[in-house]
């Protein structure tokens, strides 16, 4: 189903099915009706020769550089060339589809002053399934995204390179077989292309759904790991964390005890210990704060999404220019630097897990290192080496990036949110923890194997389905292959859709 772009309803789910998907785009006529006066007002002024930044004048330090009519008409054109610096590899297509789709929803308000050929053919791209190839580095995230905008901006002049069709092509060439018309750049067109944190911003958004899946997929795994552990489950108990009153510890048990649910450790029957270590009793809780991080950060990013993220902005109603700061990313970079540092405290967790399920003088009776023949083969040890070594990167890159600003521009854009750093090491921390989950889903199976009770039906559809790619470990063997495997299955969440078509949703 189309998704209409209409400046405020747009969510991290609809960018997803945008991004990854491929659905189609349509701007809404209301939108449409707002870009065009807001474009009559602006082209009124630009005849009174009313002064507008980075209209009539130079931008940054060269702001008080006032242009003659002639160079504002060229001046759009060096814009994207002198901001098209960026440098490394491509960023990857879904981030800049969904980068697409978010400069089109700010442009939806009407007060950016582009032409709306600009936003049309921005909307004619996604649809035709035209990608501009984006450098992955370059923007501090204020003024905007502004190198890699940039980038994308030099399609609007047939310039620059795409991904079309599986090709990676000149700009013009990928435009041309698209049946995309230039639509070339007229006074503010350029700026009002770049000046905004799109693509920190949608990537953060592309994140934060991944965030919340693996966070449910925690779940199974803690669900997995208690029950192999023999866990006492009376901290599960979701009347315990109501009465702290957190809404993700609330969420956290529920979704741990909807995996264990018909499982023969509920009786009371089976003897279980008085009280648990804390990396048991208080996964609620430390999953639960990683919840409530993630949805500060999804209202974050969701109010960016669907704001008006520009400078100047117009404001027709009041034939007024208003140069601000709009374009400043901290608003998103500040909490998806504590949404990357949850994920890496709930791997943390998940790795002193899978350190009692290794090692015989935690694990309640299982085999040393999960193996029958310890001392002649080692069993899942090593894993737990691979998993540490994930950690320590992740530790690393949770070192926020909201306080590292470097001035810039002779010190006129003097404080930037970094928040393209923020973005890019959360895709890092994502990719680890991938892999740090599927290493405690591995043996949490294996120790699963080793116990002579009835799992939880959500529990045993885990262990079904992590049986389907990776074997019990009866004999050591090369664990690489299957800490890929498992990593790659956690990425792709085939864990959690089984899980969640057997009891139901864990949200």
């Amino acid at each position: 189903m189309t998704i209409v772009l209409d400046g405020s309803s747009l969510t991290i789910e609809k960018l997803v099915q945008i991004a990854r998907d491929g659905e189609k785009v349509e701007l809404h006529p209301d939108a449409l009706e707002r870009i065009k006066a807001c474009r009559e007002m602006l082209e009124e002024k630009i005849r009174a020769h009313e002064i507008m930044y980075g209209i009539n004048t130079g931008i940054g330090e060269f702001s008080e550089v006032v242009l003659t009519d002639e160079q504002v008409m060229q001046f759009q054109r060096y814009l994207i060339y002198n901001h098209a610096a960026g440098i490394g590899d491509p960023v990857p297509i879904e981030h800049v589809r969904a980068a697409l789709a978010s400069r089109i929803n700010v442009h939806a308000h009407g007060n950016s002053g582009c032409r709306p050929e600009i936003t049309l053919t921005m909307v004619e791209m996604l649809n035709k399934g035209v990608t501009p190839v984006v450098c992955q580095k370059g923007s501090v995230g204020a003024c905007g995204d502004l190198a890699p905008m940039a980038q994308m901006a030099l399609l609007l002049m047939g310039e620059g390179e795409a991904w079309y069709q599986g090709e990676r092509l000149p700009g013009k060439v990928a435009m041309d077989r698209a049946g995309i018309a230039i639509p070339d750049l007229q006074a503010r067109d350029g700026l009002a292309a770049i000046n905004g944190s799109n693509l920190l911003t949608a990537m953060s958004a592309l994140h934060l759904y991944d965030m919340n899946r693996w966070l449910k997929q925690a779940e199974i795994a803690c669900a997995m790991s208690l029950e192999a552990l023999l866990a006492n489950l009376k901290p599960y108990d979701v009347r315990l964390h109501e009465l702290r009153g957190f809404p993700g510890a609330i969420r956290s048990a529920k979704a741990i005890m909807k995996c264990i649910e018909g499982s023969d450790l509920t009786t009371g029957k089976m003897k279980t210990k008085v009280q648990d270590a804390y990396s048991m009793r208080s996964s609620p809780q430390v999953i639960g704060a990683a919840h409530d991080a993630i949805a500060f950060a999804r209202i974050q990013v969701e109010t960016e999404l669907n704001g008006v993220g520009d400078n100047p902005i117009f404001l027709p109603e009041y034939k007024l220019t208003l140069t601000g700061a709009n374009f400043q990313g901290s608003p998103v970079s500040l909490p998806m630097d504590m949404a990357g540092a949850a994920i890496t405290m709930v791997c943390v967790l998940s790795e002193r897990r899978l350190n009692r399920l290794t090692n015989p003088a935690l694990s309640v009776g299982l085999p040393a290192f999960l193996t029958k023949g310890a001392g002649m083969f080692s069993g899942m040890m090593l894993s737990q080496y691979t998993a540490d070594m994930l950690i320590v990167e992740q530790r690393i890159l949770s070192m926020p990036a909201s306080i590292q600003s470097i001035p810039a521009a002779a010190d006129q854009e003097d404080f930037v949110s970094m928040g393209m750093n923020t973005a890019l090491k959360n895709g890092q921390i994502l990719e680890n923890a991938y892999g740090v989950l599927g290493i405690e889903f591995m043996a949490a199976a294996q120790a699963l194997d080793f116990r002579d009770f009835q799992p939880g039906r959500g529990v045993q559809k885990a262990r079904e389905v992590i049986r389907r790619y990776v074997a019990h470990l009866d004999e050591d063997r090369p664990l690489y292959p299957d800490h890929n495997t498992m990593k790659e299955l956690v990425r792709r969440g085939e864990i959690l859709d089984e899980v969640e078509k057997e009891i139901g949703s864990l949200e």
